[in-house]
């Protein structure tokens, strides 16, 4: 198994302690980043789920720490939501809290952290490490993604047939998502290369 992005800037540190406190800041670092994404978003007038950058964040911040970090920072954002912090995309219908996870958007915020598992679970394998396997892990983790999201739709409260949550949930959002990632994609496999090089000239 290879090492995630993370590890391998944490491994020149010589105290286990520190290298702790490196690793909870990063899990921080990203659930403040997928809060922060989750203020940019657009409502569409034919859907009750807007668009967001949230899943890039998730996805990217997945592969930068791996499976279980990946997981742990999208279940802390989802503990900040329910306990009432303004973390989640601003919604006319819904307040901030724990109801928003009853809402039509709340399959796709309930399958971030399992998409944070898959794609970092992958990462941990080398998938980030290349532009074309980077792109399938985080393609995997999106496929998580829509399936709690237009799930949800169907099950929860909106209560749709598979036609309309199909409609709600993915035809507006699939090719833009798809193009997000293409560009998503070449984060790690750049960050790979630079930390290589670093680490050779040292």
């Amino acid at each position: 198994m290879y090492s995630t992005f993370l590890e391998a800037l944490t491994t020149r540190t010589d105290s286990s302690s520190f290298r702790v406190a490196e690793r909870i800041g990063a899990v921080l670092f990203i659930t403040v980043l997928t809060a922060v994404a989750a203020q940019i978003s657009i409502p569409l007038p034919f859907t009750p789920v807007p668009f967001t950058f949230q899943p890039m964040v998730v996805l990217v911040g997945a592969a930068a720490l791996g499976s279980r970090l990946g997981l742990a920072s999208q279940v802390l954002y989802l503990a900040l939501g329910v306990a009432g912090l303004p973390v989640f995309a601003a919604s006319p219908m819904l307040p901030q809290g724990a109801a928003r996870l009853l809402g039509p958007t709340g399959g796709y915020l309930m399958a971030y952290p399992f998409a944070a598992f898959l794609t970092g679970w992958l990462a941990e394998r080398g998938f980030d490490r290349r532009y074309v396997s980077a792109l399938l892990a985080m393609l995997c983790g999106l496929v998580v993604i829509f399936t709690g999201g237009v799930a949800w739709l169907m099950i929860g409260a909106a209560r749709l047939n598979l036609s309309a949550a199909l409609t709600a949930g993915f035809y507006p959002f699939v090719i833009p998502d798809f193009v997000k990632l293409l560009f998503a994609s070449g984060v790690m496999p750049t960050l790979w290369r630079i930390i290589g090089r670093a680490q050779r000239r040292g």
